[in-house]
Parts: structure tokens; C-alpha cells; sequence
């Protein structure tokens, strides 16, 4: 599924690939409605019919992904709400040992993210994340998100990456066919980003459930 003799680096998504993405549903479909409710003293379930539209009308923006954007659009501070469940924050299965094993074989790690900044420093602090890679970026820096195409020329220059020598791992459908439209000819899908919900698919895209189907060495253990 990975030639890993033709990798040289790897970019790795974040939310839903490399950590739990039950944090990031439970907290939008079930934390932040119950809250919002609340706080503006509304029917929970008309809280959360009011923040599902207005939260998909923005999908696939930059926007979509912004703390900045949702506080003030919706009059409350998501970064604080966000803190209320931080103990769902957690890697996904074989993170670590995965992430350690690429770096010993001497590959560049480097993790590209929509996640706004506050979200981004809030998941560092709960998991020891950052000093298993080489390099972190949030694409809020970028001004677009990895959905948009010209993203990835905007990285390059950087980041420097070779088209043909490096492996783009992520969850979203929508970002892996943005990234193969740029050029990139090794792709992989997180089939299963939600350990609360049962594995997607991916058409179009080999994909994995876990990283020890893909594992670049000897046997995990």
C-alpha cells in the first residue's frame, strides 16, 4: 500500500489522523449546542439546529475551522468550551509508535493542519505531540485551507517537498483529491478517524484503518 523506500517525508493531518477526532465531534455536535443553549438560554435542540447550519454553510473555508470566527459568530468562547472536554483529546491507535519508527528510518515529519491556532495549542498541551515531528503548521498561517489547492504550492515554498517523494496522510476526502489535483502522487485515507464511529471509505484513495497496516518496519509491537 506504501512504498516506503520512495518516501522521504511524510505530512501528516492532525484531527482525525494523528488524534481521536471523537474530541473534535463530541465537542461540535454534543458539547458546544448543550453550551451554547445555555448560555443563550435556548431548546438545546434548536441550539443545535441554529449551530449545524450556520457551521455547514462555512465547510470547506477557512472559516469552518476558525475559533476566532465561531466565538464571535456565535457569542461565546469556544477555546474556554473547548477546554470543558479537553480530557477527550488522545491519539489515535499506534500514533506514537508509528511516528518514532519513521523518524528513526530518518523521514521528515512534518503535520499540516486546518485547525486554527487556539484549537492547535489547546491539543498540544494534552498530548506530548509536537516532539514526535519535525515541524507543525496550521494553515490559518496560510490564509486558505489544505481544501484549496493552491495551499500546497504556498507550503512548498517553506517546506520544500518532493511531488513524487512524499506521502500525504489525512481523513478528509476532499483535502487528499486537492493535494493529487497539486501534484502529489502518494496518498493514503484514515479510514477509521472517529474511534466512537464505524470505519468510512474512501473511493478513489488506498486507506487504512490504523497505522499498523502500513507499518514501515519490523512488526509492531
Amino acid at each position: 500500500m506504501v512504498n516506503w523506500a520512495q518516501i522521504k517525508t511524510v505530512l501528516l493531518d492532525m484531527d482525525g489522523t494523528l488524534l481521536d477526532l471523537h474530541f473534535d465531534s463530541h465537542f461540535w455536535l454534543v458539547h458546544l449546542p448543550r453550551r451554547y443553549a445555555e448560555i443563550h438560554g435556548m431548546e438545546p435542540v434548536s441550539a443545535r439546529e441554529d449551530i449545524m447550519r450556520l457551521i455547514g454553510a462555512e465547510k470547506g473555508t477557512l472559516n469552518w475551522y476558525c475559533l476566532d470566527h465561531w466565538s464571535q459568530r456565535l457569542d461565546v468562547d469556544i477555546r474556554k468550551l473547548k477546554e470543558e472536554v479537553r480530557e477527550r483529546i488522545a491519539f489515535r491507535p499506534h500514533v506514537p509508535a508509528f511516528l518514532k519508527q519513521l523518524r528513526a528510518q530518518g523521514r521528515r515529519l512534518v503535520i499540516v493542519t486546518n485547525a486554527h491556532h487556539g484549537s492547535l495549542s489547546l491539543k498540544l498541551e494534552s498530548v506530548d505531540l509536537e516532539p514526535l515531528v519535525d515541524r507543525i503548521y496550521s494553515t490559518h498561517s496560510f490564509g486558505k485551507p489544505k481544501e484549496d489547492p493552491s495551499f500546497w504550492a504556498d507550503l512548498q515554498k517553506i517546506e520544500p517537498f518532493g511531488l513524487s517523494d512524499t506521502l500525504l496522510i489525512d481523513d478528509s476526502l476532499p483535502v487528499l483529491d486537492s493535494a493529487r489535483r497539486f501534484g502529489l502522487e502518494h496518498l493514503l485515507a484514515v479510514l477509521a478517524p472517529d474511534s466512537k464511529e464505524s470505519p468510512r471509505t474512501a473511493p478513489g484513495f488506498p486507506g487504512v484503518q490504523h497505522f499498523d497496516e502500513v507499518w514501515p518496519g519490523e512488526a509492531l509491537r
